[in-house]
């Protein structure tokens, strides 16, 4: 199977740039049922899925897991809220590269902090702040996925054409691959850093309330 260069480029860079993500003036003011939640969040990232005949952006099972697991708060009468839209996203996109435990402590001083807070900031302003990064990321991201692209095609110039084709893809597949390890494993360096020292300063929090006790 013959893939065409250009072809091939053309495509990365085509669904590089589909890249996009949900705005808070399109998630809607009011609370929504279940059903609600998913056809909105079906209708908004169905694209961002491999297959998408197939493949669930969202299910009620889902949603009720992540509840259990203490990643969302409780609906209030079987109602969401544009926060918990909010959280579901966020979810969405961290659950394909972190486990259920790491989202627990990346998204719990968030819900804690400024789920349901009306003054200071507020949870639609992290979000908001966090995705407008999105776009320059996304063109840096096209330069480095090209410069991958061409080195891979520089390697294993020495194999006959039939075995080249596969193992330049392989050698692309595996620049690729890499990048995702490496900034899998940062992040949970940080997380597990960051859970230890809060850890640490309940730890002291507690030992100080003691002494004032005694």
């Amino acid at each position: 199977m013959k893939i065409e260069t250009e072809d091939l480029l053309n495509s990365i860079m085509q669904s590089l740039d589909r890249i996009d993500y949900i705005k808070t003036a399109d998630i809607p003011n009011i609370d929504l049922y279940m059903d609600q939640v998913t056809t909105f969040m079906d209708r908004h990232l169905k694209s961002t899925v491999r297959d998408e005949k197939e493949d669930k952006i969202l299910t009620k099972t889902m949603i009720n897991n992540y509840a259990k697991n203490d990643l969302l708060p409780p609906p209030i009468k079987k109602k969401y809220s544009k926060e918990h839209v909010v959280l579901l996203i966020f979810i969405y996109y961290f659950k394909g590269i972190l486990s259920i435990g790491d989202i627990q402590n990346l998204l719990k001083p968030i819900t804690e902090e400024f789920f349901g807070k009306d003054d200071g900031i507020r949870l639609e302003d992290i979000y908001e702040e966090v995705f407008r990064l999105e776009r320059p990321q996304v063109e840096i991201l096209k330069e480095d996925v090209m410069d991958k692209f061409r080195k891979s095609k520089d390697t294993f110039g020495n194999v006959p054409e039939r075995e080249q084709e596969f193992l330049q893809m392989f050698s692309f597949i595996c620049m690729l691959s890499f990048d995702v390890y490496v900034k899998k494993l940062l992040i949970e360096k940080i997380l597990d850093s960051y859970v230890k020292e809060s850890f640490q300063r309940e730890k002291r929090s507690e030992a100080k309330q003691e002494k004032k006790s005694e």
